[in-house]
């Protein structure tokens, strides 16, 4: 009897035991789950100059309106003169083709641009167009006029170029992209598309329209323009239009 008692007691010992153990393993939290870092935790917030461009509908209305502006411009300019004796030149990033998802996925990981990052974004082809763009290169197009995009992608960039605005249908007739290792000043272009000396046209052409993002990306013009005056603003609205992008640029 004694002995039968003593073993269910060590039984019961044994079993209160176990089940207090198998408690506190229970409420262990398992290691992998604390260690392993969160996604959400390790992306930095977008500069809001990001967020403006990718979220707010005045990016949308401010491109809307300026090709808008410049769609009349050219149609008043294109009265009386011959097709293909006229051309609009216009940039290709953030002119034509938006690359926010490149800058916002840089930014998410707090990297700055770098030329190889941006080269193998350029080769991914996923840049899309821009509100406004396919409907103002139609126009010209209808119009008679010829189209030159001067850009300062690199020359070895250029068939990924070709390929989205192909892509996207997007009208074109010259793509005058930077020399592998050349000066980025787009002046000379300019002046080869005006001599008629690129694809756009074998004659002189008259160009009634320059459109870009970038004060570069019009004939002479540079930052110093900030403290010339009204005067040295008169084209823009004319003939000069200007895309607002507040990502990057030479003012910076």
């Amino acid at each position: 009897m004694t002995n039968a008692f003593s073993r269910g007691a060590s039984l019961a010992t044994l079993l209160l035991a176990l089940a207090s153990a198998g408690c506190q393993t229970a409420q262990a939290p398992p290691p992998a789950t604390a260690t392993r870092p969160s996604t959400a935790a390790t992306e930095r917030p977008l500069p809001d100059s990001i967020r403006w461009v990718e979220q707010s509908a005045e990016y949308v209305a401010a491109l809307e309106q300026t090709y808008r502006l410049a769609t009349s411009a050219v149609e008043s300019a294109a009265r009386g003169r011959a097709a293909g004796s006229w051309a609009v030149v216009l940039d290709a990033d953030e002119t034509v083709l938006n690359n926010a998802r490149y800058q916002e996925e840089r930014a998410r990981v707090g990297l700055a641009f770098s030329a190889e990052s941006w080269n193998a974004w350029v080769k991914r082809r996923e840049a899309t167009p821009l509100p406004g763009a396919e409907a103002f290169l139609s126009r010209v197009r209808r119009l008679g006029g010829k189209i030159a995009i001067v850009t300062n992608r690199l020359q070895s960039e250029c068939d990924d170029t070709r390929a989205v605005f192909e892509r996207f249908q997007l009208a074109y007739d010259a793509m005058l992209c930077r020399p592998d290792g050349g000066p980025s000043d787009k002046n000379p272009r300019f002046a080869d598309v005006a001599d008629g000396r690129t694809p756009a046209g074998a004659a002189p052409l008259t160009i009634v329209a320059f459109v870009g993002d970038n004060i570069l990306d019009f004939p002479g013009k540079s930052q110093a323009i900030r403290s010339q005056g009204a005067p040295a603003f008169t084209e823009f609205g004319v003939r000069y239009f200007l895309l607002p992008n507040p990502m990057y640029g030479s003012w910076q």
